[in-house]
């Protein structure tokens, strides 16, 4: 990935210009900030006067003016602190927003290979976790940077133009300071690292612990989840207390160099003191200045900690902006598809394996007519259907619709003309109308034709039974639904898109006998006219397909109609007369 090969600073120029877009209210910040910093060397400047013309000198004037411009000062110090607070929030969460929209515009293009290589918990962590780390990183760090070296400089500046000489020991500390800060940097990016992947993994395993709850009941598995939860646990708190531990040794040596320096100013300044050489308003406004220079640094050596996360979380979350898209070379637009199908020469072989799914499959598909795919769990059904609206791509051979060949069309083309249900049913966290009517986007259907489409998969019967009808949440993928029901409303979704094309992988599967019977017959209905593919477990739903092709290790060994298959006396026969003598 590019990301991985960035440097810090290539790494926070890519981050500062998702800041760019906002710059007029990030200079507003920023001038706030520098007018905040500007009065940090006002406050021991002060103090001169304070003491020498009040306690000394014993001048009235100084009564009254020196006060009044201490209040003044903070005055103006709380304003531009909070100027400087509120825009750079803004321009943080800004960042934020755009940030993540960019990361799930392209978690939508991406291929599905991407998915089954990468676990959703991880992907969530990007978008939860480390997100917030790189707000962090592109905003607060430039202010805190911005206004602590200000503060520094004008301490400093002050400081030399009190006595240059002792103020120059203060610049011995440099040298070693930044020799800490360097190696505590390369630590804590590691750390960082380490962390966020961990944060991913943990919730990997509350994902699946939510999402497979019936089943780690149902088979004991408290113990063993437990047990995976509490180790990634346990090694999130383990590198959390390793970046605290170079997080707090990173501040107090840097401190102790800082104070070292301060005490030799001090052992000087009282020599001279004492030889009246330098006044006490002097003497305590050079202490003052020099004193305040260890809360900057101390802030500034800080940040580092905060900038090493972000740095980590921007490689993670631009290694997902920097994913390769689907490829969509295509520009065939496909308006009104006949529906001819043909698979040439079609082989496949999935990502780091070298044993092929599908060897040399050749199918011609007429439109309208039926396709029905049968054969042992394994043997290469489903990826083949998954080849036509190029959830995969063949590794040989090409697969044409109306004579074009697929990967010269459009992907948004191409899956507009394809309906499809599929053996694990996904549904969204929303009202069952809005399910249904997820399977027209374009064309935005209204309440009768979505009451129509669920009267034709026959999940009317029991969608009106719910209080609240078709406007009913079904919670998370439909846990309030049964699987039947969940199956039905997935056909509605099929329906109402009224596609050329329609595959149906394992659609009835989760139905009982009765409700499979009236859904065929919607099934029926809806393949009349256009071009399925049928992927069937229960034998007995698909003999009234135009052809029957049966895969067995990625071959189509056997293809004819059902009575032709069953005379064969092959694999399909023997299928379906196991399920025959299974079923009596």
């Amino acid at each position: 990935m590019t990301s991985n090969l960035m440097n810090s600073k290539d790494l926070y120029i890519r981050l500062l210009r998702y800041v760019f877009p906002y710059w007029k209210v990030f200079a507003i910040s920023l001038l706030g900030t520098v007018a905040f910093a500007a009065t940090e060397p006002a406050m021991p400047a002060l103090l001169k006067p304070l003491l020498d013309e009040t306690f000394v000198t014993k001048n009235p004037e100084g009564l009254v003016r020196l006060p009044l411009l201490l209040m003044l000062l903070f005055i103006a110090r709380g304003i531009a602190s909070f100027i400087s607070n509120y825009c750079i929030k803004w321009v943080a969460t800004r960042v934020v927003m755009d940030l993540r929209k960019e990361m799930f515009d392209r978690l939508q293009t991406l291929p599905t290979s991407y998915f089954e290589n990468n676990s959703s918990g991880n992907i969530i962590a990007k978008f939860t976790f480390n997100v917030q780390l790189v707000m962090n990183a592109a905003t607060n760090v430039v202010i805190t940077v911005v206004k602590d070296s200000l503060i520094i400089i004008g301490l400093l500046a002050y400081a030399l133009y009190l006595n240059w000489q002792l103020s120059l020991v203060t610049f011995l500390i440099m040298p070693p300071t930044a020799l800490v800060i360097s190696y505590f940097s390369r630590r804590m990016r590691r750390l960082s690292h380490s962390l966020q992947d961990s944060v991913g993994d943990i919730t990997r395993v509350i994902q699946e612990a939510i999402s497979g709850s019936r089943e780690i009941k149902i088979f004991g598995g408290e113990d063993y989840e437990a047990t995976r939860f509490q180790k990634l646990n346990n090694w999130i708190r383990r590198y959390r207390m390793k970046v605290a531990i170079a997080s707090s040794l990173n501040v107090p040596i840097v401190q102790v160099f800082t104070v070292a320096a301060l005490s030799i100013v001090v052992y000087f300044a009282s020599l001279q003191s004492q030889a009246g050489e330098i006044t006490v308003g002097e003497f305590v406004a050079l202490i003052t200045a020099l004193a305040l220079l260890s809360s900057p640094v101390k802030r500034i050596t800080k940040i580092n900690v905060i900038l090493q996360k972000g740095l980590a979380a921007a490689e993670s979350v631009f290694q997902l902006i920097d994913e390769h898209p689907e490829t969509d070379s295509g520009q065939v637009i496909i308006e009104k598809p006949r529906g001819e199908i043909e698979f040439c020469n079609i082989s496949y072989t999935h990502y780091g394996s070298d044993k092929p799914v599908l060897h040399d499959i050749n199918i011609k598909i007429a439109a309208g007519e039926t396709i029905a795919l049968v054969g042992p769990s394994g043997g290469g059904k489903t990826t083949l259907v998954n080849l036509l609206p190029r959830f995969y791509n063949p590794t040989a051979g090409k697969i044409l619709l109306d004579g074009v060949d697929t990967r010269d069309t459009k992907l948004i083309s191409l899956r507009e003309h394809i309906a499809y249900v599929g053996q694990h049913i996904i549904l969204f966290n929303d009202t069952v109308a809005a399910n249904i009517a997820y399977g027209a986007q374009k064309t935005r259907p209204d309440d009768n034709a979505i009451r129509d489409a669920a009267k034709k998969a026959h999940a009317l019967e029991f969608i009106e039974k719910f209080p609240d009808g078709m406007n009913t949440l079904i919670g998370e993928n439909g846990v309030r639904l049964s699987a039947g029901q969940r199956q039905r409303i997935a056909i509605a979704r099929a329906l109402i898109k009224n596609a050329p094309i329609l595959i149906l992988d394992e659609a009835t599967s989760a139905l009982d006998t009765e409700s499979e019977k009236v859904v065929q017959l919607a099934l029926e209905t809806l393949r009349s006219g256009r071009t399925s593919l049928l992927i069937a477990h229960r034998l007995s739903t698909i003999e009234n397909a135009d052809r029957i092709l049966a895969i067995a290790d990625g071959r189509i060994v056997e293809s004819g109609t059902h009575s032709e298959l069953l005379q064969l006396d092959g694999v399909y026969a023997r299928l379906y007369k196991a399920q025959a003598r299974h079923a009596s």
